[in-house]
């Protein structure tokens, strides 16, 4: 058969499955679209069915940020359709303008709780001393499940007296301490990862204390206490070791080896727990304890806890599969670099690809992911055609579906 009839036969093939040719090839710069298609795709973004959304959301996330940012501001300002104004602003997240942060200020106090929570973090991750009175106010009325997690994440990182040493600053600190112990489990929570993540060792005599009491905060507070780094907590969380039930006693582990006492030791434990419940039914508390004890030490930087994730995820079903992808979504989102690096090396990277893409889909940190697929697009079009980074970015963008 000739080359010529071959081409012509492929171009037939595409053209019966409804793929015009050569669509699935990223572009490799930002695209210039018409006004009227872009208008068309930011309407389309509150359409009920998933392909027509995230086809405009594909359209959008590569216009030239000279022509789509201003057209996201004014829908965010004043398109009828609420989630409309929501995807809008994820999306104008993506492009890294100056104007945003406007925009974003503007979100604080919006009744729409989807903006609220967009606003809070992307204050969390540009912080602003100038809007501490307006998060404190905040702070005694946001009653939204979803929002005040983002809002208590926004004055976390603002409250270190290395970052803050003020009045302002000790102000935010006692709040967070009050919020800690107060209030129900679920807001507790947000909380305390929160103290932990932000390294809160003005937190450390509260978290202690919590630490000590039975129940489902306990777990979240071992890990906190890992992630703070103070060596006192190593007594707190030797005797978490003989009096917490079995199945907390992989975040116990894992807390230990952030306070980097005997690391290879509790990693070694987490992989044999995560191992032995995937092979043996029954066990899911202790899947999800061991998966979500790898991603926080993984998020710490020990790239052996993401690598025993997906050695164990790859070939695994549900009960395993789930909180085995949901650990590593999460250390995409807080560690990127280090799962770019284990992505671009790995012997099976379409397969682990596709694990960690079921945990985006059962993800709902719709801002944060933003903030991820912005990095790849902008890690794509820096990259040399056939570079090993253009190659991975490339899949990402295909199978993470943005």
């Amino acid at each position: 058969m000739s080359r010529q009839r071959a081409v012509s036969i492929l171009c037939v093939v595409v053209l019966l499955m409804g793929v015009p040719l050569g669509a699935q090839q990223e572009p490799t710069q930002p695209q210039t679209v018409s006004a009227s298609d872009l208008r068309a795709a930011i309407d389309s973004l509150g359409k009920l069915d998933y392909d027509t959304r995230a086809k405009a959301s594909r359209t959008i996330r590569r216009a030239a940020a000279a022509q789509v940012v201003p057209a996201l501001m004014q829908t965010v300002s004043d398109h009828p359709d609420g989630y409309v104004r929501y995807r809008a602003l994820v999306l104008l997240t993506g492009f890294n303008d100056p104007r945003a942060r406007d925009v974003m200020r503007d979100a604080l106090t919006s009744p729409n709780d989807r903006l609220r929570t967009v606003a809070y973090s992307f204050f969390e991750h540009n912080p602003d001393r100038g809007l501490i009175p307006n998060l404190m106010s905040a702070l005694d009325k946001e009653t939204g499940e979803f929002v005040r997690p983002s809002l208590v994440r926004a004055l976390a990182a603002q409250a270190a007296p290395s970052v803050n040493p003020g009045v302002e600053g000790a102000r935010v600190r006692t709040a967070l301490v009050r919020e800690a112990g107060r209030g129900q489990d679920f807001f507790r929570t947000a909380v305390i990862e929160a103290l932990g993540d932000f390294k809160a060792a003005y937190a450390f005599d509260t978290l202690s204390g919590i630490a000590g009491l039975d129940g489902p905060l306990q777990n979240d507070t071992a890990i906190a206490l890992g992630k703070i780094g103070d060596p006192r907590a190593l007594n707190i969380l030797a005797n978490l070791q003989r009096t917490a039930p079995k199945a907390s006693q992989p975040y116990v582990a894992a807390a230990i080896c952030l306070l980097g006492v005997n690391c290879q030791t509790h990693e070694k434990f987490l992989v044999e727990t995560l191992s032995f419940a995937d092979s043996n039914a029954g066990y899911q508390p202790f899947l999800r304890a061991a998966a979500a004890g790898l991603a926080a030490v993984a998020v710490a930087g020990h790239s052996e806890a993401a690598d025993a994730l997906f050695t164990v995820g790859i070939p695994s079903r549900d009960p395993t599969r789930a909180p085995v992808s949901l650990a590593l979504a999460t250390i995409a989102l807080r560690r990127t670099p280090l799962i770019m690096t284990i992505l671009e090396n790995h012997p099976k990277r379409d397969q682990a690809i596709e694990l960690m893409a079921e945990g985006f889909d059962i993800l709902e940190e719709d801002y944060e992911k933003e903030r991820f697929f912005a990095f790849v697009r902008r890690a794509y079009w820096d990259a040399a055609e056939n570079s090993p980074t253009r190659d991975l970015t490339r899949s990402l963008i295909g199978k993470l579906d943005f």
